[in-house]
């Protein structure tokens, strides 16, 4: 096959859009927390976004961990992405619908899509998630790696599964058509929430744990589960995909292969948890990533196989290329055109049209 994506959709289902190298984002990259506002979404970052094929990003804001407010520092979030997008009109366009990932395609455009890592801006009120939903979030990932009021994280020692407020909460996302992502979530608490769920859910960025057995990783039945019932499971460029810490570009297409076994060519797809452009000084970032590590650690955020030695990305799978470099690996691996195309973005597409609806 030609490596040229131009003609695919490609959504990446868990990412940054950011330029890692400048302001802001060089003070606090590595940090603790990195908050929307602390970002910087200039002109290299939306320039090599373009150049690299992506379609849409679900990118992550509102409260994940740290000292804020949640549910406060959740809207001043939505605030900061509504205006980021008012101030690049040519360049961006807010995700509401399947339909405007299409959208944003035919115009050139990359398709931003508002999604939480950690529910816990809900509190003890499922009904905040009218309030989300009308602000424009279509995905709500249940947990962070710790337990919260709505369920357990994977590092939860007592894989503890959904309370019942938990229950109230996905029974809230399916009204309001809100994707339920279950990634860090543990795992009974991801098998609950798939079983009561009456809409497909998914796991956006995860590796499979038959693989490399660390709890970020999903098991082979929570693979199978989602996927059963028309969810989506997403891959991610991080090094958890290798025991060893250090994951390759091989390891990524060892995990699409795996998920794509259990889960069926459907149902899988790329939620690679890293930003399009580089972090241009390595050398530098692995003084900062030490400290960052750290921190996560005394926070209690940290995920098993987090590690100082280690980075928080595949370095030989990112940048501007990374999505026709993955097109070419799984080309080589065998993979039809058709499969690759579902991979890189159609299958999200897909899943996203059963539950946002067109």
């Amino acid at each position: 096959m030609s490596a040229d994506i131009a003609d695919y959709l490609v959504v990446n289902a868990l990412g940054v859009l950011d330029n890692p190298n400048a302001g802001a984002s060089e003070a606090t990259a590595g940090a603790l927390v990195q908050t929307s506002d602390q970002m910087t979404i200039d002109a290299r970052a939306l320039a090599e976004a373009h150049a690299s094929g992506v379609t849409a990003i679900n990118v992550t804001l509102g409260y994940t961990m740290g000292d804020f407010p949640p549910y406060e520092h959740t809207l001043r979030e939505i605030d900061t992405w509504d205006a980021i997008i008012r101030e690049h009109p040519e360049d961006l366009l807010l995700v509401r619908t399947a339909e405007d990932i299409v959208e944003a395609k035919r115009q050139g455009k990359i398709g931003i899509i508002y999604g939480f890592q950690n529910a816990a801006a809900v509190d003890d009120r499922a009904d905040r998630i009218a309030t989300f939903a009308d602000r424009g979030v279509r995905i709500i990932q249940l947990t962070y790696n710790q337990a919260n009021q709505i369920g357990d994280g994977s590092m939860a020692p007592e894989n503890r599964g959904l309370t019942p407020l938990g229950r109230e909460v996905v029974e809230a996302l399916n009204e309001h058509r809100v994707m339920v992502d279950l990634s860090h979530s543990g795992e009974r608490t991801c098998l609950e929430a798939a079983r009561v769920s009456r809409q497909p859910v998914s796991i956006n960025h995860t590796g499979c744990r038959a693989l490399v057995d660390l709890p970020r990783n999903k098991t082979d039945e929570e693979l199978r589960l989602v996927a059963s019932q028309g969810g989506f499971v997403g891959i991610y460029f991080m090094p958890f995909l290798n025991a060893t810490g250090h994951a390759s570009a091989a390891d990524v297409v060892e995990h699409i292969v795996h998920a794509v076994n259990v889960c069926g060519e459907d149902h899988v797809g790329i939620g690679t948890d890293g930003t399009i452009t580089a972090i241009d000084d390595l050398d530098a970032y692995r003084d900062r990533l030490a400290v960052h590590v750290a921190e996560r650690r005394a926070a209690g955020a940290a995920a098993a196989g987090e590690r100082s030695d280690t980075f928080p990305f595949v370095v030989d799978l990112r940048g501007v290329d990374q999505f026709r470099q993955l097109a070419r690996l799984l080309d080589e691996r065998g993979f039809s055109s058709t499969r690759i195309e579902k991979i890189l973005g159609l299958n999200f597409h897909t899943y996203a049209t059963a539950v946002w609806g067109q």
